[in-house]
Parts: C-alpha cells; sequence; structure tokens
C-alpha cells in the first residue's frame, strides 16, 4: 500500500543523488551519437529506415549474426579466426542463409555452423523462420477476435512476413498445454458470488451446430475477478451439464459459495443444491429485463422498464409484490408473457431484496459477467464457425486472457467491489471470513 510517506518529496539534500541514480539507470544501450550517424548515413545513401532492405533490418541482421556468432564461439571454446579448434576437433563450418520474418519485415540472416553439427542456435534456432516477436503478434490478433486469413493479410500488408494460415494455427495452439493447467488449477475455498452463463458457438461436427460454451466467473475474498474455467457441452444449455461444471469446480477446492448468480435456466437451484446446499441461488435482473424485453414492442420497452424498476428496486419482498401487481394491472393484458416470466422467476428473484444494499446494488446494477461475455462474442463472431471443439475453446480461451492487459481493469474492478465483499461476510455470518482463514 502506498502512504503518504511514500509520497513524500525527498530532503533538498538527497535529491543531487536521486538525480545521479535516475539519470545512471537510464543510459542508453547504444550511443546516441553513434545512432545519428547512421540514421544521417542512410538518408545520404537514400536507404529508407524501415521496410525490407532498410536501416532497421541492416542492424536486426547485424545484431542477430554478431549473437549467433557469439554463440558459436562459447559452443566450440575459441574465436573465430584464432588458430586452433576446439578439444574436440569441432571447428566453424561457413554459414548458411535463411530469411527470417520480424516486425520490421522478411531479414535475410547468414547462420553459422560447425563441422560436427553440433551447434544448436538459441536466439534463431534450427528451422525457426520468425523472430518472437511475430508469434506475439499473432497471439495478440488471435485474441482480439481477427481470423487466421486477416491475421496472415495484416502481416504481409504491415511487416511484410508471409505467414500462412497453418502456421497462424501452429502458432495458436501453442496455447493449448497452457490453457490445460489453467482449466485444472486448484481455486479458492469460498468465494462470495459467481456468475454463471454460456454463450453459444457454431461448431462443425459431420454439420454445424450450436454448441454452449458455460462460463463460471467468480469475486474472490480479496475483490478480484477470477474466471475459473471454459467447458464445451453438447445440444443447449442445460442444468444437468451446470451440475458436472459444478461437481468440477467443487472438486477443485471450493468448498462454499455464498451466493450464485445464473439467468434462471429451469432446474438449475436443484443442480447448485446438489452441490452447495446453503448457496443461495439468485436470478440475474439483467437477464430478466432483457428476456422481457423480448416479448414486446421495441416501442414500449421504455415504458416497461420504467414500470419493472419499482420492483426490483423496492425496499421489502411484500413491496416489490405490490410493486408487481401494478406492473401486472398496466401490462398484463399486452404482454402476459412477460408476467408469467417474472412469476417463474419470483422464487430466484426474490432473495437479494432480504440483503444490504451493496449486495443488492452489485446484482441489480452490475452484471459482471457480460462485459466478458461480450469480449467473448466479439471474438467468436468473427470467426463465424469453428472446425472442433478445441478450436472452439481455444478462441474463447485467449479472449478471455486478454481481457485486461493493463490492469486498470482490475483495479477499479476491486475498489467496486470492497463494500459488498463487508456486506456479504456480515449477512452470511462469518462463511466467508471463516474459509479465508
Amino acid at each position: 500500500m502506498t502512504t503518504q510517506a511514500d509520497l513524500a518529496s525527498p530532503a533538498p539534500s538527497e535529491k543531487p543523488e536521486e538525480a545521479m541514480t535516475t539519470t545512471a539507470s537510464r543510459t542508453p544501450a547504444v550511443d546516441p551519437k553513434l545512432v545519428t550517424e547512421l540514421v544521417d548515413q542512410a538518408r545520404t545513401n537514400g536507404i529508407a529506415i524501415d521496410g525490407e532492405n532498410g536501416l532497421l533490418a541492416e542492424l536486426t541482421k547485424l545484431v542477430v549474426e554478431s549473437a549467433l556468432e557469439g554463440e558459436l564461439t562459447d559452443h566450440l571454446g575459441y574465436d573465430k579466426h584464432e588458430r586452433g579448434a576446439s578439444a574436440g576437433g569441432n571447428a566453424r563450418n561457413g554459414t548458411r542463409t535463411k530469411t527470417v520474418a520480424t516486425k520490421g519485415g522478411p531479414v535475410g540472416i547468414d547462420v553459422p555452423r560447425d563441422r560436427a553439427g553440433t551447434f544448436e542456435p538459441v536466439i534463431v534456432k534450427k528451422r525457426q523462420r520468425r523472430l518472437g516477436s511475430i508469434e506475439d503478434v499473432v497471439l495478440s490478433l488471435s485474441a482480439r477476435g481477427m481470423t487466421h486469413g486477416d491475421i496472415a493479410a495484416h502481416l504481409a500488408d504491415v511487416y511484410g512476413a508471409q505467414v500462412s494460415k497453418t502456421t497462424i494455427t501452429t502458432i495458436t495452439d501453442k496455447v493449448l498445454d497452457g490453457m490445460h493447467e489453467w482449466q485444472n488449477r486448484p481455486l479458492d475455498p469460498v468465494y462470495p458470488v459467481i456468475f454463471i452463463d454460456a454463450i453459444h458457438v457454431k461448431v462443425r461436427d459431420g454439420q454445424v451446430a450450436n454448441r454452449p460454451i458455460y462460463v463460471a466467473l467468480a469475486v474472490t475474498t480479496e475483490g478480484n475477478r477470477d474466471i475459473l474455467g471454459l467447458w464445451c457441452g453438447d445440444g443447449g444449455e442445460g442444468a444437468k451439464y451446470w451440475l458436472q461444471v459444478l461437481t468440477e469446480i467443487k472438486n477443485r477446492g471450493v468448498e462454499d459459495i455464498l451466493m450464485l448468480v445464473c439467468d434462471g435456466l429451469k432446474g438449475l437451484p436443484d443442480s447448485v443444491a446438489a452441490v452447495w446446499p446453503e448457496t443461495i441461488v439468485q436470478t440475474c435482473v439483467v437477464h430478466l429485463m432483457r428476456n422481457s424485453f423480448k416479448y414486446a414492442s421495441r416501442a414500449d420497452w421504455d415504458a416497461i422498464s420504467r414500470g419493472l424498476k419499482p420492483v426490483y428496486q423496492a425496499a421489502t419482498v411484500a413491496e416489490a409484490e405490490d410493486r408487481f401487481l401494478d406492473f401486472q394491472e398496466a401490462w398484463g393484458t399486452k404482454y402476459p408473457a412477460i408476467v408469467r416470466l417474472w412469476e417463474n422467476a419470483w422464487a430466484e428473484f426474490t432473495p437479494f431484496l432480504r440483503f444490504d444494499r451493496e449486495i443488492r446494488r452489485i446484482v441489480c446494477t452490475t452484471n459482471a459477467i457480460e462485459s466478458v461475455n461480450a469480449r467473448i462474442r466479439k471474438a467468436v463472431k468473427a470467426r463465424g464457425h469453428f472446425p472442433n471443439e478445441q478450436a472452439a475453446l481455444k478462441c474463447v480461451y485467449m479472449a478471455v486472457m486478454a481481457l485486461d492487459p493493463t490492469g486498470k481493469g482490475r483495479a477499479r474492478w476491486t475498489q467496486r467491489w470492497k463494500q459488498a465483499l463487508n456486506a456479504f461476510d456480515m449477512t452470511f455470518d462469518g462463511r466467508l471470513s471463516a474459509h479465508a482463514n
């Protein structure tokens, strides 16, 4: 934690020393005068700064080749042009030319060889055709929803690198090991609230069919967001499959969940009770509102929203029932399906009305999983459909891992949940702190 003492200005006597330390730590790795001379020389000779055969490409070639020569020197035990050979009789054996793709475009390099064929370069490995930065670009673009064809075109346009769709698939497949480890990691013993939902994707398994991707997002006892896992089901979203998912979550170490927020799927409360009997199942108010609009004309959405707002903002369950009767009188004749929707969900809608306003505010106004779903839908929509289940899960996993690269969202999320976490611990008789300890 940052304190006032941490932010205090240093004493006047300390400033010169601090300035010297800062200056020393920022000493450039390359002499700026040398860089200026190289740029001026390139312009004089009509050489472009970037692009193929540009100054950056030439510098990359020199740096990489110098590093490779250093690796071979370490391997052989003597410098280039030095008389004699290594103790094992091995020696340099010329070079071979290869072209590697970099952010600055394709670069041709001369890779040194040894007579025994035992040299294994590190900076550019055997059969490697791309420097690591290109792979980072591929993974980043894929995580943001670009198709493999779009990524190939982007690399060709921006970096001048010809990368096939097969190669891009090979690069993205490297995340599978990490995905498996992430999916099976141990979890915390208790979570104050878990939001669950399913995203439907199209998978080509004989014929194209909709398959649900199950997502479970938890709020930790520190107020951080933690996606517990991703699961690909078959057919439509169902309570039976959710029972398997929740059982797996329990087997990974989750002993208790105070509240589980869902979209009102039929049979889900029974599945939750079978795994955690004391967990309260709460229907997500945002889902209820959205499902209500499905039965109404667009012109009536605002009026329906105003009519339902007093229901979920009521101070007590009795008041909510009275306000719902008012809504039923106003809209029941025109939209009986909306009334039936709320009546069927009433038992799972009302629990949060008994709780502290901080818990109610979170459940009512913050549909925590929707931001995750929006990113997933964006990535899935760009792909259209997937050849198999693993490809679909890989796409969703990469989208999830790229949710908050700067960490700013994590900080806002944690701050927003602090008051609610205190309310949870008080309301649920210390179950939260008991498991945390």
